[in-house]
């Protein structure tokens, strides 16, 4: 299995009128850090802001984030919004809902071909969310609670 890692903010930067940051990436630019086996435990949360239970667990993913702030936990919330302004939309979205999170906005929408390359059981459902730490990955295919999500992350800190 092929795992995901942190994405280094070096690739294109978008900066918005809102002010807010974020990378853009390719799959192609992405697909390196499947292949990382660092001590660290990563949370990569694939979303979009038009999906309402991936907005139902923003505010989870914020609160995760804070509570792991001095972990070594990285999460990155992988945005599969598209179209027109995409970029603004999203930015406005992570001001609207706070969000802590960094994001990344995944900019390929052949996504029949990277989808097994995140996960094999991937059905291609959001949200999705990859929790790994080195060779030790979970693959989860629903909507997270506040709760679900510590325990997860927990699990991979022992």
């Amino acid at each position: 299995m092929k795992y995901i890692t942190a994405v280094l903010f070096s690739s294109v930067l978008a900066v918005s009128s809102y002010g807010q940051e974020f990378s853009k990436l390719s799959f192609q630019e992405f697909e390196p850090y499947l292949h990382r086996t660092t001590d660290s435990v990563y949370v990569i949360n694939f979303w979009a802001t038009w999906c309402a239970p991936c907005v139902k667990e923003v505010p989870h993913f914020n609160k995760a984030f804070q509570h792991f702030k001095d972990k070594p936990v990285a999460f990155y919330m992988v945005s599969l919004d598209f179209g027109p302004n995409v970029q603004s939309r999203l930015a406005a979205f992570k001001t609207k809902r706070n969000m802590l999170t960094p994001i990344v906005l995944l900019d390929d929408p052949d996504s029949n071909s990277w989808i097994d390359k995140v996960s094999p059981n991937w059905s291609g459902a959001l949200p999705a969310t990859l929790i790994y730490r080195r060779e030790n990955a979970s693959f989860y295919e629903q909507t997270f609670s506040y709760t679900q999500l510590k325990q997860a992350i927990e699990l991979k800190l022992k």
